[in-house]
């Protein structure tokens, strides 16, 4: 599966058990070598608790995105939307019906069959949670970097059909892990099939993707740099330019996402690597004890995004209040709405009103508003 099960069985003590006392336990010696989970009930009590938080402010950040791209119509919180509803999609396959449900509730006595097809849910979820946020990062690499051609590429309904496509590559992405290997219970070294699907998955969560977000945002910060230098010479001219410094900030909002997933993911793709060609979890309670705190990791991953977003985003902030106090006020100020498509305002959808004032006194008239007669 997707995350080895069977960490819940604890009963027996595996720090000081020898040879003889084993003997009288009558187990058979596939039995005897298997590894223990060393946090006992720990990891039922935190993916419980990562269930209860995760799914909620999932569900919050769903609706207060829905009334910000209903409203907006920008193609920004449609994709921060498929993000939100992977991620619900992978904290229900993966850690209620996967870990909760099949191991601490059933112990895994169910069909193997059953199995399987959940472990291809699992992974098409998985999928879908990260691959959501390449074209996000695509996205704003383009409103940042080629604003003219963002306005005119990046619009909600080519946002809603990237989407529909990346879900669609996902599901199917899915289908070839119906057959992995059960790490916890298979004592057998892995096979050529578990090669190619490991590295196969390593690749498709981790590497591929990882290698996009690097690439895209070395380019973002490139840019944002020669922009930030840019503005210090507007400075030094005239008095209206807007503080250079806020550029380092923006940026580092941006890619907070990519960031905090490149950082969860990692200790993961490791261990199911060295998994592979050093030692199995079946065997070594070191790879297991590794194994249960990299999942841990790379699950909070699906329950973060909410507060990365509270931080960022005023308009989103306004959005949840709304939600929590039943109402619906309009997003920004009538003021903040005249000139929406400016060539910095893609850069500031994720930031204050406040910023947005700056920056429409900071930067140059687009071409919209320079044909607008004085």
């Amino acid at each position: 599966m997707l995350f080895p099960r069977g960490s819940t069985r604890v009963m027996i003590d595996w720090s000081n058990v020898t040879a003889s006392g084993l003997q009288e336990l009558d187990q058979n010696p596939e039995e005897l070598q298997r590894s223990q989970c060393v946090l006992g009930f720990i990891p039922v009590v935190y993916y419980s608790i990562l269930l209860c938080v995760g799914v909620p402010v999932n569900i919050l950040t769903a609706v207060a995105l829905s009334r910000l791209a209903s409203r907006t119509k920008k193609s920004l919180y449609y994709y921060l939307l498929a993000v939100t509803g992977s991620d619900i999609l992978s904290q229900l396959f993966i850690i209620f019906v996967g870990f909760l449900l099949e191991t601490a509730v059933f112990h895994r006595d169910v069909p193997e069959l059953l199995l399987h097809s959940v472990s291809a849910a699992e992974f098409a979820a998985n999928h879908a949670s990260i691959w959501s946020t390449v074209p996000l990062t695509v996205d704003r690499y383009v409103a940042l970097c080629h604003p003219l051609l963002h306005r005119q590429i990046s619009y909600p309904a080519r946002a809603r059909r990237i989407i529909a496509a990346v879900l669609a590559l996902s599901l199917v992405s899915g289908v070839p892990f119906f057959w992995w290997s059960d790490m916890w219970r298979n004592s057998h070294p892995p096979t050529a099939v578990d090669a190619v699907l490991i590295w196969t998955h390593v690749t498709i969560i981790y590497f591929l993707p990882c290698s996009i977000f690097l690439v895209l945002n070395s380019l973002i910060i490139r840019t944002l740099r020669a922009r930030q230098t840019q503005q210090r010479c507007q400075e030094e001219r005239g008095p209206k330019s807007a503080p250079p410094g806020r550029l380092g900030k923006t940026t580092a909002m941006l890619l907070a996402i990519t960031s905090v997933f490149s950082v969860l993911w990692a200790p993961r793709t490791v261990v199911v690597i060295y998994s592979l060609y050093v030692s199995s979890v079946h065997r070594d309670w070191r790879v297991h004890l590794a194994y249960d705190l990299s999942n841990m990791l790379a699950m909070l991953n699906t329950a973060v995004n909410f507060f990365l977003y509270c931080f960022v985003s005023k308009p989103f902030r306004s959005a949840v209040r709304d939600v929590i106090l039943l109402r619906g006020g309009p997003l920004y100020p009538r003021r903040a709405l005249a000139h929406p498509q400016a060539p910095n305002a893609s850069i500031s959808s994720l930031y204050s009103g406040n910023n947005k004032r700056s920056h429409r006194d900071s930067t140059p008239l687009s071409p919209r508003r320079a044909t607008k007669p004085s």
